[in-house]
């Protein structure tokens, strides 16, 4: 039987899915139980949602021919199906929550289990005794918080210059930062050409920028930025940049949504930011079921890599869960004590009066033997701890 789709009139475009106004769910296009749903990828409204009591139906002031001018929607950062404006964000990620399509090629480069991230200063003085094969530096460090611009340090000159690594050494790009910086970097990303210009910095690796998700939001807003976060590693690998997708999740169709997805395509790996699950609750409710199931069903040689674990006992189960020499952790820990005077130990922290560099190379070391680097040689130089 041949079935004939009707079509669009000419230039009068096909109106993208939108979420349904109110989160209602029962005529919602996303949700799993209509009938009518174009894409059922939603299984229902977030049940603590503390947006619920949206100002825009506060908001008594008469509409100006601009919608946004006058509604509250103009200074709520949270996309929802009750926002004038939600078809532009839908037509924005490709009126589409699903991720089919989107390609993320590439191998991930070589890099030691653990990859100190630093703040880009004098990291020669830091890695005089270690020569350590691989720096990660945030987003903040490379694009400014102030301007959205990318720093002047940055602009006609590669990473390792900017940096001062040597040619052997990786440079890695921890795209996470604060929401205010990931969503000017959405907004800029075309204008400013940010692809095209971390491409001409030559980072061996760039963790992409990652949009973010809480319970408290409306579940639209968590499905957006998913596509968001896929988007960005998928626009970043088609300007040459060596990118790896950030996932978070909320629920469990998300992950097998990400599975779905790596049934088509194969990025160079998976990365996730732990920085966010900052409580013993986070982790054990959310974190370390996420990562369980992922392991349980992930392709066994496909690398994670990590930010954001520094606890000794979550590290060991993270090397639980992804063995083989899969895992890839990335902290900031080594520089944040060493900068206050202290290493880190098996027994904990200890306050010294040690030089920064010093403790540095104890601490990194400390956490290289955590996560599995032993007594690699690298020039030279130990990563074991000492």
């Amino acid at each position: 039987m041949t079935i004939s789709l009707p079509m669009p009139t000419l230039g009068r475009p096909v109106p993208v899915p939108v979420p349904a106004a109110g989160c209602n769910c029962a005529v919602c296009p996303f949700f799993i139980d209509n009938p009518n749903a174009v894409e059922p990828v939603c299984s229902g409204s977030s049940s603590s949602c503390e947006y619920c009591g949206c100002s825009r139906a506060e908001d008594l002031r008469p509409q100006a021919a601009d919608p946004m001018a006058s509604s509250a929607c103009s200074r709520c950062p949270i996309r929802c199906g009750s926002r004038p404006d939600i078809a532009a964000w839908m037509e924005d990620i490709g009126g589409t929550m699903h991720f089919t399509g989107l390609k993320i090629p590439g191998t991930l480069p070589e890099l030691p289990p653990f990859i100190p991230q630093v703040d880009g200063h004098d990291i020669a003085g830091l890695d005089a005794q270690l020569q350590w094969p691989a720096y990660a530096v945030g987003l903040r460090r490379v694009i400014s918080p102030a301007t959205h611009k990318v720093y002047p340090r940055f602009q006609g000159t590669t990473a390792h210059q900017a940096l001062g690594l040597r040619r052997e050494q990786k440079a890695v790009l921890v795209g996470y930062a604060e929401d205010p910086l990931v969503e000017a970097y959405w907004t800029r990303r075309m204008e400013d050409r940010l692809a095209e210009k971390l491409a001409e910095q030559e980072w061996d690796l760039v963790l992409t920028p990652n949009t973010s998700m809480y319970f408290n939001q409306p579940r639209a807003e968590n499905l957006i930025n998913m596509r968001r976060n896929v988007m960005l590693a998928a626009e970043l690998a088609a300007g040459g940049v060596a990118a790896v997708p950030n996932v978070y999740w909320l629920r469990l169709e998300d992950l097998d949504r990400y599975l779905d997805w790596l049934d088509e395509t194969r990025p160079p790996a998976l990365a996730v930011n732990l920085q966010t699950f900052r409580t013993q609750v986070d982790w054990e409710e959310m974190a370390l079921p996420g990562l369980t199931y992922l392991a349980a069903t992930l392709p066994e040689d496909l690398p994670i890599v990590l930010t954001g674990a520094s606890r000794a006992d979550r590290i060991a189960s993270l090397q639980a869960l992804f063995p083989g020499g899969r895992l890839r952790l990335i902290s900031q820990n080594p520089l944040q004590y060493a900068r206050h005077g202290a290493v880190m130990t098996a027994g904990g922290r200890v306050d010294t009066q040690a030089r920064t560099e010093d403790l540095f190379t104890a601490n990194v070391r400390f956490y290289a033997g955590l996560a599995g680097a032993g007594q690699h040689e690298s020039n030279g130089g130990g990563h074991g701890v000492r």
